[in-house]
């Protein structure tokens, strides 16, 4: 791993065998993340990563919410060499799901705690078949 300013924990590197994605709650399969990348589309970026890196306060933040909105977008505004790692770092600490990494945005999905709150979950369950 290169040099870099990035705060990740040893136990979190993931090895490059390892496909990063992989680090989330649940596991999708193509149909699963086409729904969820059409939907996060619309979606504008509700946290910015600057140059502080992946902070806890960020985590938290990132936390609070997935709690409210389910689907949400993650940019990287700076440490644009390590997102791989970064986004495995934020997908384990927040318990979400890797959607996709377009470019510096990454997408994250988590369901709501509420059962009567879950948006995608039936469509999900559908195209799990």
């Amino acid at each position: 791993m290169t040099n870099c300013k990035c705060k990740i924990e040893k136990s979190l590197v993931v090895k490059k065998s390892q496909k990063f994605y992989n680090s989330g709650m649940t596991e999708l399969n193509a149909k699963q993340r086409k729904l969820l990348e059409k939907n996060a589309q619309s979606l504008n970026p509700l946290v910015l990563i600057g140059g502080a890196g992946v902070t806890e306060n960020q985590i938290a933040q990132i936390d609070r919410v997935l709690n409210e909105h389910e689907l949400i977008k993650v940019k990287f505004n700076e440490f644009k060499d390590e997102k791989k790692e970064l986004s495995t770092e934020i997908t384990q600490k927040t318990l979400s799901t890797f959607v996709r990494l377009l470019g510096n945005v990454l997408i994250l999905y988590r369901p709501a705690k509420e059962i009567e709150e879950r948006k995608f979950e039936k469509d999900l369950e559908r195209l799990a078949k």
